[in-house]
């Protein structure tokens, strides 16, 4: 008995989607999954924080950066939103017109959760490989794990994996290093005598 084809998503079935959930094609399958949780999202916005001063606008850092979060990515026939995704100012010099992006990012950084772990880790890295991104970081908040990778001949090549408050410095962003913990603000007590932080 033959098989009967699937059918391939199209941009019009990710259009379709409810506002409330984000909407990926990943391999030719919709993919949703819920918006980010709280967690989820001061992680994210504050690893954009870190990197920004120094390496978008150039304070304490060599600049030369532009970042943005959740970021509509077309790749082929794929679609897909990263929770953050770095360009080197070269590769794109000005924003286009339309609502998503074709150049593909020089850095990518996934903040896992349950709900999107199998993908960030199978075929969303898949997809970021064959595009030819560089550098990709797996942000995890409940372990308080990085995992760094590097593009090497189209394979993702584990460059380090960094726990709780380590100093991170790594490529691309070895010149202004950070501190790890600051990417979980509510996993800390908070001591009324300690001096507000910077």
């Amino acid at each position: 008995m033959a098989e009967t084809a699937t059918k391939r998503a199209t941009y019009a079935d990710l259009e379709a989607v409810h506002p409330h959930l984000v909407a990926e094609i990943v391999h030719g399958a919709l993919v949703t999954h819920p918006r980010p949780s709280p967690r989820h999202a001061i992680t994210a916005s504050s690893r954009v924080t870190e990197i920004a001063g120094p390496y978008q606008r150039g304070r304490g850092g060599p600049g030369g950066w532009v970042f943005m979060t959740e970021p509509e990515l077309h790749s082929g026939e794929d679609v897909v939103v990263p929770d953050i995704a770095g360009w080197r100012r070269e590769r794109l010099p000005q924003l286009p017109d339309t609502p998503y992006l074709t150049t593909p990012p020089d850095w990518l950084c996934e903040v896992i959760s349950p709900s999107t772990e199998f993908y960030d880790r199978g075929p969303k890295r898949d997809i970021y490989a064959a595009a030819g991104v560089c550098y990709l970081w797996l942000v995890n908040p409940a372990s308080q794990q990085l995992e760094a990778f590097q593009l090497a001949a189209g394979q993702w090549l584990l460059q380090a994996t960094m726990t709780g408050d380590q100093e991170v410095k790594l490529p691309p962003f070895d010149a202004a290093p950070f501190n790890l913990g600051l990417l979980w603000p509510y996993d800390k007590p908070i001591n009324p005598n300690d001096p507000p932080q910077a």
